[in-house]
């Protein structure tokens, strides 16, 4: 590993330590790097705001992207603390980095109560089979919103 690297992976898990010692939340601290530089950063704030999504990736992420003016990491790398959880993945994959590069394993994460386990094996089952219910409603306007964005000449697209 280059020091280059070593150094970022270093400040992702000094965030989480720094998380874990000042009690704002879990044990997970992440960074986004673009062109050598730190743009964004974050740590588990679950409990402190009350937000089961404040995970440090998307801290980091949001961060980031407020950084840019911009809703994609195009060109940048994250570093975190830990693999990234199936809800951190998806964010990732819609921000678009270069690269994610993790500490801890999912596995050290269970280890010390944080399994995501069920998650992944619930996503895997057919939506009548979940644990949550899952369920289509389709009043007759129901398509509205995709025919409005089909022929809208103001959207973005992303």
């Amino acid at each position: 590993m280059s020091n280059e690297l070593e150094k970022r992976m270093r400040e992702s898990i000094r965030l989480a330590v720094e998380n874990v010692q000042s009690g704002q939340g879990g044990p997970f601290g992440a960074i986004v790097v673009k062109d050598g530089q730190i743009i964004g950063r974050g740590s588990n704030q679950v409990t402190t705001l009350n937000d089961p999504t404040a995970h440090a990736e998307v801290q980091a992420i949001r961060d980031a992207c407020r950084h840019l003016n911009h809703f994609q990491l195009t060109g940048c790398e994250i570093y975190t603390s830990c693999e990234p959880c199936p809800m951190c993945i998806g964010a990732i994959y819609w921000a678009r980095p270069d690269a994610v590069y993790y500490a801890c394993s999912k596995e050290d994460a269970a280890a010390v109560g944080f399994d995501d386990q069920f998650i992944y094996e619930q996503i895997a089952l057919p939506m009548e089979r979940r644990s949550i219910v899952m369920k289509q409603l389709k009043p007759d306007e129901y398509k509205l919103p995709f025919e409005q964005w089909a022929v809208s000449e103001i959207k973005k697209e992303y």
